[in-house]
């Protein structure tokens, strides 16, 4: 049978074992859907009952993305036992002080939480501990790790994800996306329950704490140098002329798209840069006589988009920008490059990325999740060619890896390095 949701504190709970009947779905959170919570008098009643609600706190929270600009969060969903499931429309409340005092020191449940703590580090929610639901399964080997997939496998319930993608800066908020959000804290106590158990079993719950601390306390990606140049289909844009056209226009798109609030992509599309990058317009006419300036929010904005376009074609060629794009700080030449530029490396990165295979496939692990492939990369890039147990451990120690995996991989990376 199905582990029913409670708001008492989960039990340890034995997952269905294979070959039961299909997962029953859940269509209503245990106790209805609650409401929002969007005025300082309801968010100090909600502050309350989790302060006397006890352990761990289910959290998600839903985002605007592809609607609005950023990745500010427009809803938080709470679940402790005791307290019940709690939702918080953050717009209208700035100051969550008072919720971030009773939740910060707690352990938080979250199901893939290197997704939601940036959103809700803005909003001066950070936990104390941290359980992943996504990175225990990933530990556990299991290959399908969506939040549907893993609460199936191990309750045997079905959750719906119709909303997942939904524009959650919408007020007020429909019923049925107020339902979705409960559920997806709904069963996040039980199923920590069920996964402590399974990595307990497996010997795998220290490595999983190690990994919750490295998520937890992950510094932000630094920002990127020439972002515009991750335009989609821009690598067909051949002229340094050209690719001015494109950097002026990703600038104004995204200063239009911070002033309106909207997503960059709904404001002007990729598709629309690269066209004006290959056209060169010199007028408005030209400008929306292309195809995909031809809509009329984009024609809307022709004068705005044709200044950006005659700032690059007003530019000196010496302030073009260069064909190939600035390497990243620390980033190293594509592996296919390496035969010419590196051939040691190369032949490193072989038995590398042969010898973590391996290992990790003794330990029923997902390679990538015993080392990441760009520290793969690093260590055969950098490391001299016969090297210690000692000298591998201390670069991976460098490179951000984790005790348990220097405890697995430092050893037989050593003796596959030095045999090459």
């Amino acid at each position: 049978m199905p582990v029913p949701p409670s708001n008492a504190a989960p039990a340890v709970v034995t997952a269905p074992s294979s070959g039961t009947l299909p997962p029953v779905p859940l269509t209503e959170p245990a106790d209805g859907v609650p409401p929002v919570v969007d005025t300082p008098q309801a968010l100090a009643d909600v502050v309350a009952r989790l302060a006397a609600g006890t352990g761990p706190v289910a959290v998600d929270a839903e985002r605007a993305s592809g609607y609005r600009y950023g990745q500010a969060a427009y809803l938080v969903q709470l679940r402790r036992a005791g307290a019940g499931t709690v939702l918080i429309d953050p717009v209208p409340l700035p100051d969550l002080g008072s919720l971030a005092a009773v939740i910060n020191p707690a352990e938080w449940v979250l199901h893939a939480a290197d997704q939601d703590l940036p959103c809700l580090r803005e909003l001066g929610l950070t936990p104390a501990t941290l359980f992943d639901t996504e990175l225990a399964s990933r530990l556990l080997g299991r290959e399908r790790v969506g939040l549907a997939a893993v609460v199936a496998e191990n309750l045997g319930y079905e959750l719906a994800k119709e909303h997942s993608a939904a524009d959650w800066s919408t007020r007020p908020l429909p019923e049925s996306w107020l339902r979705y959000a409960a559920l997806d804290v709904e069963l996040l106590l039980e199923l920590r329950a069920v996964l402590t158990g399974q990595l307990q079993a497996a010997g795998k719950l220290a490595w999983a704490e190690q990994e919750f601390e490295h998520v937890r306390t992950a510094a932000p990606n630094p920002p990127r140098i020439d972002p515009w140049r991750r335009t989609s289909g821009l690598q067909a844009v051949r002229s340094t002329r050209g690719l001015a056209v494109a950097r002026e226009l990703w600038v104004a798109r995204e200063e239009l798209g911070q002033e309106l609030d909207r997503s960059p992509g709904r404001v002007l599309p990729a598709g629309a840069i690269v066209a004006a990058a290959l056209a060169l317009p010199r007028t408005e006419g030209q400008l929306v006589r292309l195809r995909e300036f031809a809509g009329r929010g984009t024609r809307k904005r022709a004068a705005y988009w044709q200044a950006a376009i005659n700032r690059a074609l007003e530019l000196p060629e010496s302030e073009l920008p260069p064909k190939r794009a600035a390497r990243e700080p620390g980033q190293l030449p594509a592996p296919r490059a390496w035969g010419e530029k590196n051939p040691d490396a190369a032949a490193r990165l072989e038995v590398v990325r042969t010898c973590v295979r391996t290992v990790a496939a003794a330990h029923d692990l997902p390679q990538e999740n015993l080392l990441a492939p760009a520290t793969q990369r690093h260590l055969a890039w950098e490391t001299p060619a016969r090297p210690t147990t000692d000298d591998v451990a201390d670069r991976l120690t460098e490179l951000g890896a984790r005790q348990w995996q220097l405890e697995l991989v430092a050893g037989p990376l050593a003796e596959a390095i030095t045999a090459v």
